[in-house]
């Protein structure tokens, strides 16, 4: 046998027997045909002897010439073709160019390095001009698991270990027309989606927590909150298999909770571990939890339950005392039953906790029924529209759905075991139970749960105090810490993420002055969970949103009066399942494919997404669409540092006219004229009226309730 093809045997045999290498996907390899560029991603040393082995064919390599040269690259020379690659000498990529054309298949790493951040670094435009110039096609292939390694160079921001397991996917090649430009955003799209569609995200939630506990181990710290006792995966499956055995076995005055008759479970708790053990705990019993916005008021919140069939409500009395709910509670018990979670907690004894603390060291075997009746498409939570303009709709979320945007997420932002996430926004609202809490869970990122984001003072130093690395917010929130922080508070802060309203221009250069943070500006929506795009420090550009996810496609609809963008239409993965609405509750009413966001948005050349308003936030005058948004920010314009909110009322002569209520008594029509003016402003963007009010109303989530507004308008 010549050396070549033992060598080959042994290494196949060895990365079989110690990182139980799993192969997917070789078809595409096969359907690639000849003259193929083989991209991969970089996780480790071992990338290319792993992709060596378990390729068909023996490969090629390009490689830079700095790398080549070094001493445990040097034998690479016997065994595979290379082409040592000069960034500062064009004609270093001759011979590649050449034998791509004649039928080559060479595998490149388009990064160039090892990935040091854990997730896709920056694209070298060589890989753009290989395409361009030999028209071969593109093979995408991921490589999972190689980052644990004892080769890899993460070693710091996650747990290495000798032996991880490794999962190699060929995804679908990918044709480019020869001879036309190839941007190498495109060469990171295709990366980016490679990441995506490489994850599995057709199963449970709970499989997926699962898996996360096996990467990390059971010790692992999970989450915090302000009683400062962390706690890890293992802990986290105990109290959860306590709490779900004493809900399942309720009786008396309350009712036993099973399937048949409850198959939908309130939660109203503020962000916590209360909150997630109680949420893994239901999923456990197989119930859907229903997160019940406390802040919306006691007419909505009935109504959310009645929408959803919702009997049983677990909730706090230390909470329900702090937050004021008493009236709502009252309210609740004509139709619900009320769980204490202080009254489960005075009936746990010894033997509880023992039982407890078995199933979890046993998880896998104890849910395996759980989790093979449980179907991705299944509901996994419902969340309630904010009701900023109208009456609340119950959106049902499928585990499928949830975990499709986590992988979104994850491929374009890089997340690792060693952050911290300060979440305080609400887990009744989408950001904060996905990006906050869901997001960290499946990823092994620890999250420090807060309770409440209006704690302007507090929460600063506790961001400095935990050594928080990525922090969520939206504009208002963002403004209030920023009034009450020290300069030093966010020195940690790496990834700071807005979504849920506008990032003002003056917030986004404070943080970046005064803080050194860079805020990247998000967008979504409950229904599409939420995430539909975000800034990056990959790619970034203020003013805009961000670019869509992968997987997820826009359209857009003209609007009647607008020049310019339309009505953003989505599709994807992560779009809902359907609506819970009075007409038929309990009943999730299914939606088509493509979800109207009822946003009007702009997509330039680069596919940046730039948020016009919401298209019920348009008001039409004399036959002119003018966005309420544009009126908002000619009054932050004005007076940056104050809150502005701008309605349309109706008008017999051109239709309707804009309100625009402001929290400052200093600011009056003359001076929006004079700015809007200097601006270049059309006259239709100026309110007719200012109203100045103390305190314009907002929504527990932080959005301006729009509803309220417009109900004085009418009163008026």
């Amino acid at each position: 046998m010549r050396a070549e093809p033992l060598l080959r045997t042994v290494l196949t045999t060895l990365f079989r027997l110690c990182f139980r290498v799993e192969v997917r996907g070789l078809e595409h390899y096969h359907a690639a045909g000849r003259r193929v560029l083989i991209l991969a991603n970089h996780q480790s040393y071992l990338d290319p002897p792993l992709l060596g082995t378990f390729l068909p064919e023996k490969p090629a390599y390009a490689i830079n010439v700095f790398q080549a040269d070094k001493w445990y690259f040097r034998w690479l020379d016997r065994l595979v073709t290379l082409y040592r690659l000069d960034p500062s000498k064009a004609l270093s990529m001759k011979r590649l160019i050449h034998d791509l054309r004649q039928g080559a298949k060479v595998v490149l790493f388009p990064e160039g390095r090892i990935t040091t951040s854990g997730g896709i670094m920056k694209m070298y435009e060589g890989t753009s001009l290989l395409i361009e110039k030999t028209g071969a096609t593109v093979l995408p292939v991921r490589i999972d698991g190689a980052e644990y390694s004892k080769v890899s160079r993460l070693g710091r921001k996650l747990k290495p270990r000798w032996f991880p397991k490794v999962r190699i996917t060929f995804l679908p090649p990918v044709r480019f027309p020869e001879g036309q430009k190839v941007p190498t955003r495109a060469i990171y799209d295709l990366m980016t989606k490679a990441a995506f569609d490489a994850t599995d995200c057709r199963r449970s939630l709970l499989g997926a927590v699962l898996e996360a506990a096996r990467w990390h181990g059971g010790k692992h710290i999970i989450a915090e909150d302000i009683t400062r006792v962390p706690m890890n995966y293992r802990q986290l499956f105990t109290r959860a298999f306590i709490l779900s055995s004493k809900l399942s076995s309720l009786n008396g005055a309350q009712r036993q909770i099973k399937p048949e008759n409850d198959a939908f479970i309130g939660i109203m708790l503020p962000s916590g571990l209360a909150a997630l053990v109680s949420f893994v705990s239901l999923h456990l019993l197989d119930r859907i939890p229903c997160m019940l916005n406390f802040s919306a008021g006691t007419a909505n919140i009935l109504h959310a339950c009645r929408i959803a069939t919702v009997k049983t409500v677990i909730t706090s009395r230390l909470f329900v005392e702090k937050a004021k709910l008493e009236p709502v509670i009252m309210a609740l018990r004509e139709e619900c039953e009320i769980v204490w979670l202080e009254d489960i907690r005075a009936q746990i004894g010894l033997i509880d906790k023992l039982r407890g603390l078995w199933r979890a060291l046993f998880v896998r075997e104890e849910l395996q029924g759980l989790l093979a009746r449980t179907k991705p498409d299944d509901p996994a939570v419902i969340l309630y529209t904010s009701g900023s303009e109208g009456t609340p709709k119950g959106v049902a979320l499928s585990h499928a759905n949830i975990l499709a945007n986590i992988a979104q997420a994850r491929s374009r932002l890089d997340l690792m075991p060693a952050d911290i996430l300060f979440n305080a926004l609400p887990v009744f609202h989408s950001f904060g139970l996905t990006v906050g809490m869901l997001l960290p869970l499946v990823a092994g990122v620890k999250t420090f749960l807060y309770p409440s984001p209006l704690h302007y003072r507090i929460i600063p130093d506790l961001m400095y105090d935990t050594d928080a690395t990525i922090m969520l917010g939206t504009d208002t929130f963002y403004n209030g810490y920023a009034h009450y922080a020290h300069e030093y508070d966010f020195w940690n802060i790496r990834l700071a993420v807005a979504g849920a309203e506008k990032l003002r221009e003056s917030t986004r250069r404070l943080y970046c002055d005064r803080f050194g943070v860079s805020i990247m500006e998000g967008y979504g929506v409950t229904e599409t969970s939420p995430v539909i795009s975000c800034n990056t420090p990959m790619e970034h550009k203020p003013g805009t949103v961000g670019r869509a996810f992968p997987a997820i496609e826009c359209r857009l609809e003209k609007v009647e009066g607008l020049p310019h963008g339309g009505r953003l239409f989505v599709k994807g993965p992560n779009v809902m399942l359907g609506y819970l609405k009075a007409d038929q509750p309990g009943i999730i009413q299914r939606q088509g494919e493509w979800y109207d966001t009822g946003d009007i948005v702009d997509i330039d050349a680069e596919d940046f997404i730039s948020i016009q308003g919401r298209a019920k936030r348009f008001a039409k005058i004399g036959g002119e669409m003018v966005s309420l948004l544009a009126v908002e920010e000619l009054a932050f314009d004005a007076l940056p540092d104050i809150c502005h909110a701008a309605v349309a009322a109706p008008d017999e002569r051109k239709g309707e006219h804009i309100i625009l209520f402001t929290e400052s008594p200093d600011l009056t029509r003359d001076r929006l004229v004079h700015r809007a003016r200097a601006k270049g402003l059309s006259d239709l963007c100026l309110p007719r009226h200012v109203i100045f009010m103390e305190s314009i109303p907002r929504l527990g989530n932080g959005k301006i309730d729009y509803v309220q507004l417009a109900s004085r308008v009418s009163a008026e």
